[in-house]
């Protein structure tokens, strides 16, 4: 039967249930499981058919706790009741131009609150939200609206210029939405005056209650992943519903806590803090401005923050580049940090636990794109014993270490991590081949290599496609990388191999120092030699300010490699 624009055919075998899905005509092979539904904990929102919609949390919220403050943007503060009255114009405004289920919405906004409430309006309307990094350039922009043939283009006022340039009928683009504000109380200034929103003006502001599917794609996150084409991650309302469940679970969230958010809404992370806080009717506070720590870290005491996130250089940077040490005892209502978005060296971890106030619990969790966010965390209280795992399955998920015949491998043996669970993507976009490589009758093939030990904790050892061979030898740059940071000399690393006419291939990498001195690259190479076997050591290593990113604050191996390439033939003395 057709539901939405979505056929679902089903071949069934004894091992598995497969879907295909054609959007667009196109077919895309997703994967269906069984998988038992989480524990028996209540959540703050409810869990039957009705509510497995993504946008049901702001409007659940927004029943219990309209005067409340829902999310903070530098002066500007907006309320429950509010953001909900402004996503239910936009949705109507959709619906009025033609949007209907399973149609690509792509938003082009910076972290703030028109990003909010346009991300749940898509929703409300039954479009499926295809949020864009900012800094998209606009041949890269028109390309992927090519892809996606979108219904509607959402921009913010700062993208309308590269908007408006673009070539819409061969984008294929219906219709361009400017989401601008004006100030309706132009005597008022400061952040209390209330803004208006002129394409949204005359749209109705109540619940537009459309009957959607929860199984059905509710958005499309892009990731370039470690092979560096984007792929376009769908996943579906039930898909997320259920790991913000299993994240509000294991974080006990509650209404009384306030998310400071440095991490772009884009990014999967991103989304999963807006998401899990808008479910218990919590307060989102919006920072694009963690580049100078000292403002965050006084916002962080001031609006009573209960709890931060972010990837491993966030953390990096808050250790080595901030006055923590001096906000230490200000930090009073902070009860968590949570790091996720990659492999964070020991000796940052160690750090952060003597720095944090004894009151904050530090959770490492990891996951990815293709599971709506989250795998799995270390429980706080066993991060002391555990400190190199990635943790245990949250609720909802089963994982399993499996050699490359498929095989299930017991404790201690390395194999791939396989995941699965109702939070596991429904397929990639527009990329059958590329679907089939990581989802199969196991689950979704992470592509990270690891081991589960005898208390069913799991660790990664490295990823697949990041090992680097030298001299005969298969090396894992991780490993490198966190002796150079447990030399105390380093705020970043990254280490890749570069070509060399006698060894084939020979280890380089760029540092951050904390402090550089003539010592420093020497103190870390000698560092090195005492704890590393001689053919893991370095050959070169580049003093650098800052190691190239992705959008999502990850380490970027490809431009880094570039950057060392450009620079190691114009610097002397700087490189070993």
């Amino acid at each position: 039967m057709p539901r939405h624009g979505i056929w679902s055919i089903y071949f069934v075998s004894p091992l598995a249930v497969n879907k295909r899905l054609p959007y667009s005509g196109r077919s895309f092979i997703i994967r269906h499981f069984d998988i038992p539904s989480p524990g028996t904990w209540k959540p703050a929102f409810d869990m039957n058919i009705a509510h497995r919609l993504i946008h049901r949390f702001l409007e659940k919220s927004a029943d219990l706790y309209p005067d409340k403050v829902a999310v903070v943007h530098e002066k500007r503060r907006a309320e429950y009741s509010r953001v909900n009255r402004l996503a239910n114009q936009l949705a109507y405004c959709l619906l009025k131009s033609g949007v209907r289920p399973g149609d690509r919405v792509v938003l082009l906004c910076e972290n703030s609150i028109e990003y909010v409430f346009c991300y749940y309006g898509i929703l409300k309307a039954g479009g499926i939200v295809v949020s864009l990094k900012p800094d998209i350039r606009p041949d890269g922009l028109a390309e992927l609206l090519k892809e996606l043939e979108p219904k509607v283009l959402i921009v913010s006022t700062k993208f309308e210029k590269t908007a408006r340039s673009l070539d819409r009928a061969r984008s294929r683009l219906d219709r361009l939405l400017v989401i601008g504000t004006r100030l309706s109380d132009q005597g008022g200034g400061g952040g209390d005056s209330r803004l208006y929103y002129e394409e949204l003006a005359g749209h109705p502001d109540g619940n537009p209650n459309l009957k959607i599917d929860p199984n059905s794609c509710a958005t499309i996150i892009y990731t370039s992943g470690s092979a560096g084409k984007p792929k376009g991650v769908m996943l579906s309302h039930a898909n997320i519903v259920a790991n913000t469940h299993s994240i509000v679970e294991y974080l006990e969230l509650t209404s009384d806590d306030v998310q400071m958010d440095v991490l772009p809404f884009f990014y999967v992370m991103g989304k999963s803090l807006l998401n899990t806080h808008f479910a218990v009717g919590g307060t989102v506070i919006i920072n694009n401005k963690f580049a100078f720590t000292a403002s965050a870290l006084k916002q962080i005491a001031e609006e009573g923050v209960t709890g931060f996130s972010g990837v491993p250089s966030t953390y990096a940077q808050l250790l080595f580049r901030s006055p923590i040490a001096q906000y230490r005892d200000r930090l009073t209502s902070l009860r968590y940090c949570s790091q996720a978005g990659g492999h964070m060296p020991k000796h940052i971890k160690l750090e952060l636990i003597k720095i944090l106030p004894s009151h904050t619990r530090l959770f490492i969790m990891y996951g990815a794109t293709e599971a709506s966010a989250r795998l799995t965390y270390v429980p706080p209280e066993r991060l002391g014993s555990k400190l190199d795992s990635i943790g245990m399955p949250i609720s909802g998920v089963t994982m399993k270490v499996l050699s490359p015949e498929g095989k299930v491998l017991g404790p201690g043996e390395i194999g791939e991590l396989v995941a699965q669970g109702d939070n596991i993507m429904l397929g990639y976009y527009k990329d059958v081949e590329g679907t089939k490589r990581v989802l199969d009758h196991n689950g979704y093939h992470t592509g990270d290599l690891g081991y589960v030990d005898e208390e069913g904790f799991f660790y990664v050892t490295g990823r697949k496609d990041d090992q680097i061979k030298v001299g005969g030898h298969r090396l894992n740059p991780r490993e490198i990388e966190d002796i150079v940071i447990e030399s105390g000399q380093a705020v970043e690393c990254i280490i890749f191999a570069i070509e060399d006419a006698i060894m084939g291939h020979r280890l380089a990498g760029l540092v951050v120092p904390i402090r550089e001195t003539s010592e420093t690259r020497r103190t870390i190479l000698d560092y090195c030699y005492q704890k590393l076997p001689k053919y893991k050591v370095p050959a070169s290593l580049l003093m650098v300010e800052t190691i190239p990113k992705n959008s999502t604050g990850k380490p970027d191996r490809p431009k880094s490699l570039e950057l060392y390439e450009k620079s190691v033939g114009k610097e002397t003395g700087h490189h070993a």
